[in-house]
């Protein structure tokens, strides 16, 4: 046997080697680029096109700014709901007292019926043996229009603590 013609052997089992790997190589991107092709048809649809992915996107856009003007609609609600809420007359209390020494029984009482900005009414009733006396003042954002007796005061407090 002479050295080229082994030569010549060893370069075919070489060239042999090298195709195989080649083609095993070819077979594995081939593989992948069904794999590739497979996803992106799931992705995009059954038309395989671009414009289904456009449409999607469209779509979603458009849901999320209907989403986002419904969150701004039910925003707008809730402050109008706490502004109406602020202004009913959710705070009230009642002291009742002696407002005479002579009368027993603390028949007399002051109520504060108010909001959360402290504006409302105070009424009282003075109870003596003989009479009765009913006495309406007005609060507006704490302040009111008459003195207050340290009574109505603190109905007012107790209203505005609860």
């Amino acid at each position: 046997m002479n050295l080229s013609s082994s030569t010549a052997g060893w370069i075919a089992i070489g060239a042999a080697v090298a195709a195989v790997v080649v083609a095993v190589l070819v077979l594995l991107v081939w593989l992948e680029g069904r794999r590739a092709r497979a996803q992106r048809q799931t992705l995009l649809g059954e038309s395989g096109g671009r414009r289904d992915l456009v449409d999607f996107a469209i779509t979603l856009q458009a849901r999320v700014d209907d989403l986002h003007r419904a969150i701004d609609e039910i925003a707008a609600a809730v402050a109008r709901v706490d502004r109406r809420m602020d202004a009913t007359l959710a705070r009230t209390a009642i002291v009742r007292y002696d407002a005479y020494e002579t009368a027993g029984g603390r028949q007399s009482a002051s109520v504060a019926l108010l909001d959360a900005n402290r504006s409302g009414i105070v009424l009282s009733a003075i109870q003596g043996r003989d009479y009765a006396r009913v006495y309406v003042k007005e609060l507006d954002q704490g302040k009111a229009s008459v003195a207050l007796s340290p009574e109505e005061q603190q109905a007012v407090e107790r209203a505005m603590a609860r």
